[in-house]
């Protein structure tokens, strides 16, 4: 969908084995891998440069607090999603360093209240799927990127979509102030009193009075 669009490049990052030509599999468990995570963070964009936007589409906990200290540390905003275990609801959140909420700032209710999160899933029992709620969170998440990246319509900072009563709640989440990451609280110091959240206002279309070619319409009757 985005390389329809015309994304320059997509680097995909899948502990999975896949096949897909010049895709990038990647284990963050060690150290090594980490590393090499971090350097397409700052170099797999074009030319050389740090990358524009990531995209999260990981099913854990542990792994969306990886991608979170890896882009508070080096100021790169990222895009986090994900489905609920009913597979009836689903989000996108857009994390921009120091000006919206990081993944830390506000963690999932379970792990909050200090519940080991593989305590959740119960042996031989597999997590509801939907392929069509997936596949709507997947297009918001697209939609939200070339939003972002082309400058046009309203970028989302925070989209629900709950399927069972049709509801797409949405909003601005604000980073804590007593986040446990420390490169997310350095961050709101630096853009303290500096940032606004975008608002897209529409172009009123220009009436042309002029008609150079003459072209009439018959009255009503």
């Amino acid at each position: 969908m985005l390389t329809r669009c015309g994304i320059g490049k997509l680097i995909l990052i899948d502990y999975d084995k896949i096949s897909f030509l010049f895709a990038y599999v990647i284990s963050f468990i060690s150290m090594d891998n980490y590393a090499v995570f971090e350097r397409l963070l700052l170099h797999g964009g074009l030319d050389d440069q740090p990358i524009d936007l990531l995209l999260s589409c990981v099913d854990n906990y542990s792994a969306r607090i990886t991608i979170n200290v890896a882009c508070m540390r080096h100021n790169i905003s990222w895009m986090e999603s994900g489905v609920s275990e009913d597979a009836v609801s689903g989000h996108i959140q857009l994390v921009v360093p120091g000006r919206t909420a990081c993944f830390q700032c506000i963690p999932p209710m379970a792990i909050a209240s200090g519940m080991d999160e593989r305590t959740i899933h119960r042996d031989g029992v597999c997590t509801a799927s939907l392929p069509t709620t997936m596949g709507i969170v997947a297009g918001l998440l697209a939609q939200n990127v070339l939003k972002a990246l082309l400058h046009f319509g309203q970028v989302s900072y925070y989209l629900g979509y709950s399927a069972l009563n049709n509801f797409f709640p949405t909003d601005v989440l604000r980073p804590s102030k007593d986040c446990a990451n420390p490169d997310c609280r350095r961050r709101q110091e630096e853009y303290a009193g500096k940032w606004s959240p975008d608002v897209w206002v529409p172009k009123v279309a220009k009436v042309e009075e002029e008609n150079e070619w003459g072209i009439t319409y018959p009255l009503e009757s």
